[in-house]
């Protein structure tokens, strides 16, 4: 039920803050302040890491225990089940500050005046946010009220004008969630496998959060982090779909290139280069997908349809995510069913995991075809409705 939610509330802010930054920032730095809407996700990763790691470190020094090898039962204090409480309850303080902030907010200029049909209400909203007097153009008005601007989401014509987009966008958002989610759930049983966190055995519960906090979160810092604000940096120069393409085809090159020899990488001396291959797919997914797929959607659609093209393109993204973290969990099990995990039959292991995660990003790169560059173009321009009173 808190998934539910979590899913259905906050979920919701993913296409209104793309598309109230979409729609107040003008078409030459647009790309690069939607990313950087998006690269405080990154802020929130990091946090989450370092949050993760004190509640740790503090129960494991207040509450020692045994490890899992000594003893089973004791391996788990009573105490733990208190550290991912006060963990989740860390994450209800962001929204509890932003929400005065939302119910204070206007809706954008171009909803009010497309959808709501109000060009008075649109003018003054601009004037507050410009902090300048504007005046109501009645030609405007007119505008406004043409028939061409209300084809609906399930018309022809709008299968016509943006079906192709809209599929690129959420198959895209599908595909990248996919290698994205379950690269990060699964991190603890790659660590574990290249032996650069020790086995689950060696430790007790409480510690083995802090060892998979710390890993996690350095690859936050050095890499995944980094991606987001090379993509705000470099958006407006390379444009969107370029960064996409180069992104998918990088974590492509960079899974085959991890998976392939992976036994090669299991070996102690070569767990560095591991590590640093293993992060360069998470840095190109952040310079990459991860943050244009979010980016896109907010740009191309017409402003009436905007935030309902943005909101389905990250659920099929969400939906990716259940396939990434369900999915992989299972099929990254060990073909050998003595080795598997307790509860879970035999899968495919790492290897054939991150194989088949390389495959889904090449898919994701060619479908990046499907979508439009909005790189130096206005929102009418891109969603057509620059035709609209010629």
């Amino acid at each position: 039920m808190f998934r539910f939610w979590l899913g259905f509330g906050i979920g919701g802010d993913y296409p209104l803050s793309a598309t109230i930054m979409s729609e107040y920032a003008n078409k030459k730095t647009r790309g690069a302040f939607i990313g950087a809407v998006f690269a405080m996700q990154g802020v929130g990763i990091l946090a989450g890491g370092f949050v993760a790691l004190v509640v740790s470190s503090i129960f494991d020094m207040k509450f020692p225990a045994p490890t899992y090898e000594v003893d089973r039962v004791l391996s788990t204090p009573p105490q733990a089940d208190y550290v991912w409480r006060i963990i989740v309850m860390f994450g209800a303080l962001p929204a509890v500050l932003t929400y005065y902030w939302r119910m204070k907010m206007p809706e954008t200029a171009r909803y009010t005046a497309l959808v709501a049909k109000n060009i008075k209400q649109a003018t003054q909203d601009m004037s507050k946010v410009l902090q300048i007097q504007l005046e109501v153009e009645e030609r405007a008005a007119d505008i406004m009220k043409d028939p061409r601007l209300s084809y609906g989401l399930f018309s022809k014509e709008f299968a016509k004008r943006h079906g192709l987009p809209l599929l690129g966008c959420t198959t895209t958002w599908f595909l990248l969630d996919i290698a994205f989610y379950s690269q990060n759930l699964f991190q603890k049983d790659i660590f574990s496998g290249i032996g650069w966190i020790p086995k689950a055995s060696t430790m007790n519960a409480i510690h083995e959060v802090f060892k998979i906090a710390r890993a996690q979160t350095l690859i936050a810092l050095c890499s995944t982090v980094p991606g987001y604000w090379f993509t705000v940096a470099f958006i407006e120069i390379m444009g969107r779909v370029a960064i996409q393409l180069m992104g998918f085809f990088m974590m492509t090159v960079f899974m085959f290139a991890i998976a392939f020899p992976y036994d090669h990488w299991t070996k102690p001396e070569n767990r560095l280069g591991f590590v640093v291959m293993y992060s360069l797919t998470f840095f190109f997914a952040n310079f990459g997908p991860n943050a244009t797929t979010f980016i896109i959607p907010a740009e191309i659609f017409p402003a009436r349809l905007r935030s309902t093209c943005h909101g389905i393109s990250a659920a099929t993204g969400k939906a990716g995510a259940i396939v990434g973290a369900f999915g992989f969990l299972y099929a990254a099990q060990p073909q050998d069913k003595t080795k598997t995990d307790a509860g879970y039959p035999p899968g495919i292991g790492i290897k054939n995991s991150l194989i088949t995660l390389g495959v889904i990003n090449f898919v994701g790169m060619l479908f990046t075809f499907l979508v439009p560059e909005p790189k130096g173009k206005s929102l009418e321009e891109l969603s057509g409705e620059n035709e609209v009173g010629k």
